[in-house]
């Protein structure tokens, strides 16, 4: 009976990459009781809104305003309970009472809708929670969650991959995920370890290469002995630094929220003084409870939170119609203040596919670049290899006619046969297929070899009868926007970029040339990304970094702000990512930078303006009599003021003005 190892495997298909991938977990909106009351609060609120506009008698809609209030006022409300047993006063309460005394006084729509705004807000936030934790615990999925351990005399046993110890051997059949850590005793093979470094193209493994769990293994079988614990594994470090960075990321608040402490204590000390006062001096009762609650009203911070809400979600709104999601106010302020980015190479800065970019016939093989091509697609035609399968688009992209072939055959880490109009042909890696040959051609053909890797390419030799005719170079390309918003970012920010990339220096050097980025720092596992972020972060640098795999999820997660690239993002980059460039337009990453600077001097514009209407409203309340009529509408006033100045933002020409000041 043939071994394991020397059998003839079946190639790996989409289909089996797709079996293999990780089950995704994703909580649902409505299993957060958050999202339930938001939302039955928002139902209610429309209703009774409907139902006053159009001009129903009181007793139809009051009633339903007082549920939208309930609905979505009560866990603000409790929250704000339980946090003043730790002797805080939280600007939730502070906003519950607001909207209790806009209704006393009778502006029970305005209350309700800040319960509302509110309500939505903390639902919002729940879901953002959820959704990353699902996308944490989803990454654990990747690693299998069993694997064939060998006993003695070669016995296999399925056994579960959290049971497996050091020294077990394993072994990993084609299509499969490697199980665990380890190195490699038997056997070759090429592994897909994208979601570990980010490499485009699968690696060749061999005996005495290291293999990490949770990647994708080819066309070939491989014997691998264990050497690191299942909670050691680097795809569980991966899940733990995520988890680390969330939980230490600094806090993050909108500029009103850094003061609201204060602010509600200030507030409330000076209600309590403008009804206490006057009433010490002999003042009647209604009139000082009146004076207070005109102050309540007018002093209430409704209108600087408008005034910082509206620049920022407008900005959201524009720029996810231009297809960066940005997944809160938070987010598209912190935007702004980055002083230096790091970018991911491969799906990132270029566009994770690897193509054809040299064809080099050699002297004296009487083939034209055309014929070496269609030479090399025939015989990877068959195979599944993301190398074959960039050759055979080459060819097609050239309109070439594909021959028919015969015999066809695979070997792990070599490359593929074939016979091709009667002639046998090899098409593979350099090193494999000349296996030592000194004759001239071979000579030129590993010296051309050289040459390109050198340029950072990935080279294949076509042998044609056991003499070489040509060699392919084969990239990853650099995606077309690259290098102007390289630039961009560099005016931007005042700094260039820099890139981190678990690719080889080689490849990562020649893009980084191209795309005219100086430091490159390549050959990074997860763990060096986030060492290279937090260099930045110690040094006073508000770091943005940019990626796409799940590799670079930690280094999104304890960065300053992380964008992750949407199209073929994974699910953990995306989940951990503040923001989401949904169709990979790089260039849209200094644009939504500039957009949210633009966002932050419409905020600072409105603080001024909402602060002269509250100074103004307050200072008349104390000193004159205000009428309440007139407080309302001064308030309401400034509030519509800010909010119609915020919503500036929505139109195009902010973003194309945001494009114009990020290239200037």
């Amino acid at each position: 009976m043939p071994s394991t190892l020397t059998e003839r495997p079946a190639p790996v298909t989409a289909a089996t990459a797709r079996d293999a991938a990780a089950p995704k977990r994703r909580t649902r909106v409505l299993a957060l009781a958050e999202a339930r009351w938001a939302g039955a609060s928002l139902v209610l609120f429309l209703i009774a809104l409907s139902l006053q506009l159009t001009g129903a008698p009181a007793g139809a809609w009051g009633p339903l305003y007082a549920l939208t209030y309930l609905t979505g006022g009560w866990e603000p409300a409790w929250a704000g309970v339980k946090a003043l047993k730790d002797k805080t006063l939280d600007v939730d309460l502070l906003m519950v009472v607001a909207a209790i005394g806009a209704a006393s006084i009778g502006q029970v729509m305005d209350g309700a809708l800040l319960i509302v705004i509110f309500a939505t807000s903390g639902a919002l936030e729940a879901l953002a929670t959820a959704r990353t934790q699902d996308a944490v615990r989803g990454l654990l999925d990747l690693a299998p969650a069993t694997a064939t351990r060998l006993g003695d005399g070669g016995r296999e046993e399925t056994v579960a991959t959290a049971g497996l110890a050091v020294g077990d051997t394993l072994l990993i059949r084609p299509g499969e995920r490697i199980g665990a850590d380890g190195r490699v005793l038997a056997g070759a093979s090429e592994v897909d370890q994208a979601t570990i470094t980010g490499e485009p193209l699968p690696v060749a493994k061999q005996t005495g290469d290291e293999v990490f769990a949770g990647t994708l293994n080819g066309t070939g079988a491989l014997r691998v002995e264990v050497e690191r614990d299942a909670v050691d594994s680097v795809i569980a470090r991966i899940v733990a630094m995520v988890e680390e960075a969330s939980g230490t990321k600094a806090p993050t608040q909108l500029f009103i929220e850094k003061v609201e402490q204060r602010y509600s204590l200030g507030m409330v000390a000076a209600t309590l003084a403008v009804f206490a006062i006057p009433l010490g001096f002999g003042a009647d009762l209604t009139s000082s409870l009146l004076r207070a609650m005109t102050f309540m009203i007018v002093a209430s911070p409704c209108a600087v939170v408008l005034a910082t809400m509206p620049p920022l979600l407008s900005a959201i709104a524009n720029a996810g119609r231009h297809g960066v999601l940005v997944k809160s106010a938070v987010v598209m302020e912190r935007l702004g203040q980055v002083d230096t980015v790091a970018l991911d190479k491969t799906g990132t800065l270029t566009e994770g596919t690897p193509r054809v970019t040299d064809i080099r016939p050699l002297a004296g093989s009487d083939l034209s670049e055309d014929a070496l091509l269609a030479l090399a697609a025939a015989a990877e035609h068959p195979s599944e290899h993301p190398l074959a399968r960039a050759v055979v688009d080459a060819a097609r992209a050239r309109g070439l006619d594909i021959p028919e072939v015969r015999d066809f055959d695979s070997a792990p880490g070599t490359g593929v046969t074939a016979t091709v109009d009667g002639a046998a042909v090899a098409v593979g890696a350099p090193a494999r297929l000349l296996d030592g040959a000194t004759d001239a051609r071979s000579a030129e053909a590993a010296a051309l070899a050289e040459e390109l890797e050198n340029d950072g390419r990935t080279t294949v030799l076509v042998v044609r009868e056991g003499v070489p005719v040509g060699i392919l170079g084969v990239a990853d390309r650099l995606r077309p926007d690259a290098a102007a918003t390289v630039t961009a970012l560099k005016a931007l920010t005042g700094t260039a970029p820099m890139l981190v990339t678990g690719d080889n220096p080689r490849a990562a050097a020649r893009l980084a040339a191209e795309a005219g980025i100086g430091d490159v720092r390549a050959g990074l596992l997860p763990q060096d990304k986030v060492a290279a972020v937090r260099e930045q972060e110690s040094a006073g640098r508000r770091t943005l970094v940019v990626g796409d795999g799940v590799n670079d999820a930690p280094a999104l997660a304890a960065a300053h702000t992380g964008i992750a690239m949407g199209r073929a993002g994974s699910d953990l980059a995306l989940e951990t990512a503040d923001a989401v460039i949904v169709r990979d337009e790089l260039a849209t990453v200094p644009k939504v930078i500039a957009l949210s600077r633009a966002a932050r001097r419409l905020v600072v514009q409105n603080l001024v303006i909402a602060g002269v209407f509250i100074t103004g409203l307050v200072v008349w309340d104390l000193v004159a009599s205000l009428p309440l009529p007139l407080g309302v509408l001064g308030h309401e006033g400034s509030t519509v003021i800010v909010g119609l100045n915020g919503l500036r933002l929505l139109r195009d020409a902010a973003w194309k003005r945001a494009g114009a000041g990020a290239v200037r």
